[in-house]
């Protein structure tokens, strides 16, 4: 005998089903990294004894936007033709679990100007869109004080949404303001295997933040068990060549390693 449920997903989910069409025109390099962040931890867990009120994720958005700043060509964006944009301001998209009607969604919230704001205002506004009520699934950026285009959108066929989405990606100037100019998914940190995700994105630089795992590592040429923290980056080829990503790659891996800015 045949048993089974039938339940219906979130709406919410258009957006995803989008993001993954739109994201396999996307030339992108994917870098598989695995970075030591015992000293970023431990000095973190010291910071929250001492009455600091930051977070691992607040302090990851900031290192990586303090480094996008000392190499801004790497999210720099193609516009008409030969040209390309470079944002001074570095918005950081990142998705936040949210309950609605009973289901776990992933909702976004945009961090805006992350290379300017401390740590903890960093993390004071993750915990606010962590917090916000949400009465529905349209309210998918959780920052912003409107979304009332979002209820039309999600309720529009897909090739709608693609053409929408089109003259969002035109505009670098809409694509900044509803996206951000880098996102940062974190969904990895959540489970307890050994290994990396490789998310699907339409931004031109992407970082997908897995697991931290005790591991045997070299560190001052002897052998300890340290917490490592994988990481996957897409960069787009069309917009920053094997180069530059790998010397920001470089930076980016030493920040987070010497633990800056704590």
């Amino acid at each position: 005998m045949n048993s089974f449920e039938v339940s219906e997903f979130p709406k919410s989910r258009f957006a995803t089903f989008d993001v993954g069409i739109i994201g396999r025109k996307k030339h992108h390099i994917i870098a598989l990294l695995e970075i030591d962040v015992t000293a970023a931890k431990a000095k973190i867990k010291d910071q929250l004894k001492s009455g600091r009120d930051i977070g691992f994720t607040a302090w990851l958005l900031k290192v990586i936007a303090t480094t996008i700043e000392t190499h801004k060509y790497i999210h720099s964006i193609n516009y008409k033709g030969r040209k390309q944009i470079v944002f001074n301001d570095i918005d950081i998209s990142i998705p936040i679990e949210k309950e609605v009607d009973g289901i776990q969604v992933p909702l976004a919230t945009v961090i805006r100007e992350v290379n300017k704001k401390s740590i903890d205002e960093i993390n004071s506004e993750i915990k606010q869109a962590k917090n916000k009520n949400v009465n529905s699934e349209e309210d998918y950026v959780l920052n912003e004080s409107e979304n009332k285009g979002s209820k039309i959108f999600f309720n529009l066929p897909q090739f709608m949404r693609l053409i929408i989405w089109k003259f969002i990606l035109i505009n670098l100037f809409t694509k900044k303001k509803n996206m951000g100019t880098v996102i940062v998914t974190n969904i990895g940190m959540f489970g307890k295997f050994p290994g990396w995700i490789i998310p699907k994105s339409i931004h031109n630089l992407c970082f997908g933040v897995g697991t931290i795992m005790k591991k045997p590592w070299i560190s001052n040429n002897m052998i300890a068990i340290r917490d490592i923290m994988h990481l996957t980056i897409l960069f787009d080829h069309d917009a920053v060549d094997g180069s530059p990503a790998a010397k920001f790659t470089d930076a980016l891996v030493r920040n987070i390693e010497n633990a800056i800015e704590l």
